[in-house]
């Protein structure tokens, strides 16, 4: 499979071959939502918390006898069933609420949404970005270029070069991912990826030969 290149300038200086496993797969509705479904509850980070009965002070004696009162049993003021007591079945920040995919439904996921990007003409395969004048109005110009507008909201998946790290996320609307760590559903938010040729060999070597 062959792309064009260009450069920062957005003009075509080549081509490029792209592994056919990674961005010539078929698109999968229903793999993509549920690996999308599966990083939100992931990211989710409970925060309501009730106190059970065993979290809550107080009730380390009996509120009285067993037998003789004539009220029901009762062995702590801090049963459910009490007034201040503990709260049954409430939510509880400590309890685990993540799905799992295994690891190739985790690839195919990610390499089906890369296809159909790549088929809707939305990934713009760039020569380098590490001549930049490393200066964020600098970067923010570039990407201006190569996507055409005033206005940037993109991803961008450079080469691992800690300087163009740096400069792209202080960009307002662009998002920038190591070749290693990209997913669904960061592929799919933003209208336009930008990668950069150096990051392809990166890509092929994390998800396709490891």
């Amino acid at each position: 499979m062959t792309v064009d290149l260009y450069d920062k300038a957005n003009k075509k200086v080549g081509t490029l071959d792209l592994p056919e496993q990674i961005f010539g797969v078929k698109w999968n509705p229903d793999l993509v939502q549920q690996a999308v479904l599966a990083q939100q509850i992931n990211a989710r980070k409970p925060s309501a918390h009730a106190k059970g009965r065993g979290e809550v002070s107080g009730g380390g004696k009996k509120p009285y006898r067993q037998k003789g009162t004539g009220q029901a049993r009762h062995g702590s003021i801090r049963s459910p069933l009490w007034r201040h007591g503990g709260v049954t079945h409430g939510p509880n920040a400590e309890r685990a609420s993540t799905v799992s995919l295994n690891k190739k439904m985790k690839k195919l996921a990610l390499f089906t949404v890369l296809s159909q990007r790549l088929r809707d003409n939305e990934i713009k395969f760039v020569d380098s970005l590490e001549d930049v004048t490393p200066k964020t109005k600098a970067m923010a110009a570039v990407l201006e270029t190569l996507l055409g507008k005033a206005r940037v909201n993109a991803l961008i998946v450079p080469t691992s070069n800690r300087k163009t790290y740096q400069i792209i996320r202080n960009i307002d609307g662009a998002k920038v991912l190591d070749p290693e760590a990209l997913n669904v559903y960061d592929l799919l938010k933003y209208k336009q990826i930008v990668i950069e040729k150096g990051a392809i060999p990166l890509i092929t070597k994390h998800y396709v030969t490891e």
